[in-house]
């Protein structure tokens, strides 16, 4: 009799931890579907004329300093250089490291193709600089709009010279055109590496 007795009292709490998971699943399924609505509806790109017209531009620009994650960027890594820099007074060098930040495989490629003329020519823009300029933020700022410019110069782009394009501006204020911006196939110039001694 006792058997009898465990037998009926098991049957209903194993119906009950049936009912406790069954609502917990529900639960968790519903939660799942909440927040999947919830990123949808998020990532949804607003409407035109929504905002009016002036939201249309805002967003483009926006897109255009942005990373797209669905494409990220390529990386294309240079040996380390070693230059004496063009210091007076003391024998000095500097041992940069320099990844070339381009758009995609394509360009990567491409920048491969004149590896011999772009490390050239940022070997010349090291040489002529000295410790004091690359020692400073600025100088490795300017240093790195210069190898930019360098790097593309092979493939047949012209990037503006900012110094020497500021001194133009102020010897001639009159100008009525402006020339048309350059899209530079490397979008940006890092330092892996930077010692100089």
């Amino acid at each position: 009799m006792a058997t009898a007795a465990a037998d009926t009292n098991a049957a209903p709490a194993g119906g009950g931890k049936k009912k406790l998971i069954i609502i917990v699943v529900a639960v968790l399924v519903l939660v799942l579907v909440a927040a999947g609505a919830f990123l949808v509806l998020k990532k949804k790109p607003p409407a035109e004329g929504e905002d009016g017209e002036e939201a249309a531009p805002a967003a483009h620009a926006t897109a255009a300093h942005k990373p797209d994650p669905s494409h990220p960027p390529v990386f294309v890594p240079l040996d380390p250089f070693t230059v004496n820099l063009a210091d007076k007074d003391v024998d000095r060098f500097a041992q940069v490291g320099v990844t070339l930040e381009v758009g995609d495989a394509k360009i990567a490629d491409q920048v491969k193709a004149f590896m011999p003329a772009i490390r050239s020519n940022i070997l010349m823009v090291l040489s002529h600089k000295t410790s004091a300029e690359l020692l400073s933020r600025e100088g490795k700022e300017k240093l790195a709009k210069e190898i930019m410019r360098e790097s593309v110069r092979p493939m047949g782009v012209e990037l503006p010279d900012e110094d020497h394009e500021e001194a133009e501006d102020t010897s001639k204020k009159k100008k009525a055109k402006k020339k048309a911006a350059v899209v530079s196939p490397v979008t940006q110039v890092l330092f892996s590496n930077f010692i100089v001694q």
